[in-house]
C-alpha cells in the first residue's frame, strides 16, 4: 500500500509542474516505447542492399552516390532515418524507397526481400544497373504502390502483366530499358491503370496501337504520344516510343 501511495504522490507531483515540463517528461516516456523501425523491415532492407555491388558507372547522373552505403546492421532499429527510406510517421512502416542514381549493380529476382516491404507506396530505382533483369512480376505483391520508377536501370524482356494489377498506380516510368510490351499488348496492360497520371514508356518495344479508351481516364489529362527520346516530362502525360 505504501508503494502505491508513493507512486500516486509522484504522479500528482508531476501534474503540478509546468506544462513545458509535462511535455518533456511525456516525450521521454514515449521515446522508450516508440518503434523507430520494424525489425523485419530493417532486415529486409539490409538483405536488399547486400544483393548489389556499388559501382560508380552503374548510374549516369554525375551527382549519383550510393545511398545504401549508410545502411548499417548496427542501426537497423533506426532504418526510418536511412538515406532513401521513408516511413509512415504513425506506425513506422516503410512506405517509400527512393534509390534513384544510387550506383547499384546487380539483379532483382523473384525472391528479393524488397517484396517483404508490403506497405510500400513509392519505389524509385531509376538510373541504376540491374544487369538485364526482368521486371519482377512480384511487384504485384505490393498493392499500395502509387509510384513506380524503373527508368534507365538495365531491365530487359517482357513487361509482366502483373504490373497492370497495381490499380493504385498514378506514376509509372519504364523508359530507357530493353523492354517490350507484346504479350500482354499495350491495350491490355493499361486497361486497369485507371488512376494513372504519368505513363512513360519511351524506348519500350510496343507493337499495338495506342487504345482510344485512354481518353476516358479522368486522371490522365493532356495525353501526349511523341516520338521522342526525352523521358523527363511534366506530369500528367503519356510518353511512348514504338
Amino acid at each position: 500500500m505504501k508503494s502505491k501511495f508513493c507512486n500516486k504522490s509522484i504522479f500528482m507531483g508531476l501534474l503540478s509542474t509546468t506544462p513545458m515540463l509535462h511535455l518533456i517528461i511525456l516525450t521521454r516516456l514515449f521515446s522508450h516505447v516508440q518503434r523507430l523501425c520494424h525489425t523485419d523491415e530493417g532486415d529486409a532492407l539490409l538483405e536488399f542492399k547486400d544483393c548489389f555491388i556499388i559501382r560508380r558507372n552503374a548510374s549516369g547522373d554525375p551527382l549519383a552516390y550510393p545511398k545504401v552505403a549508410s545502411w548499417s546492421p548496427k542501426e537497423k532499429d533506426d532504418c526510418c532515418s536511412w538515406d532513401g527510406v521513408e516511413c509512415d510517421e504513425h506506425n513506422s512502416h516503410v512506405i517509400a524507397l527512393n534509390l534513384i542514381s544510387s550506383c547499384l549493380y546487380g539483379s532483382i529476382n523473384s525472391n528479393s526481400s524488397l517484396f517483404r516491404l508490403s506497405r510500400l507506396q513509392t519505389i524509385n530505382l531509376a538510373d541504376n544497373d540491374f544487369n538485364g533483369s526482368l521486371v519482377p512480376s512480384q511487384l504485384s505483391h505490393l498493392p499500395s504502390l502509387t509510384y513506380l520508377d524503373l527508368s534507365s536501370s538495365g531491365f530487359s524482356g517482357q513487361i509482366p502483366l502483373e504490373i497492370s494489377q497495381l490499380s493504385n498506380l498514378s506514376f509509372l516510368a519504364l523508359s530507357l530499358n530493353q523492354l517490350k510490351l507484346k504479350r500482354p499488348d499495350f491495350s491490355t496492360f493499361v486497361r486497369n491503370l485507371s488512376k494513372i497520371k504519368y505513363l512513360s514508356l519511351s524506348h519500350v518495344d510496343i507493337s499495338s496501337p495506342i487504345p482510344s479508351f485512354l481518353a476516358n481516364f479522368s486522371s490522365l489529362t493532356s495525353p501526349q504520344f511523341p516520338n521522342s527520346n526525352v523521358w523527363e516530362i511534366p506530369t500528367p502525360t503519356v510518353l511512348v516510343q514504338d
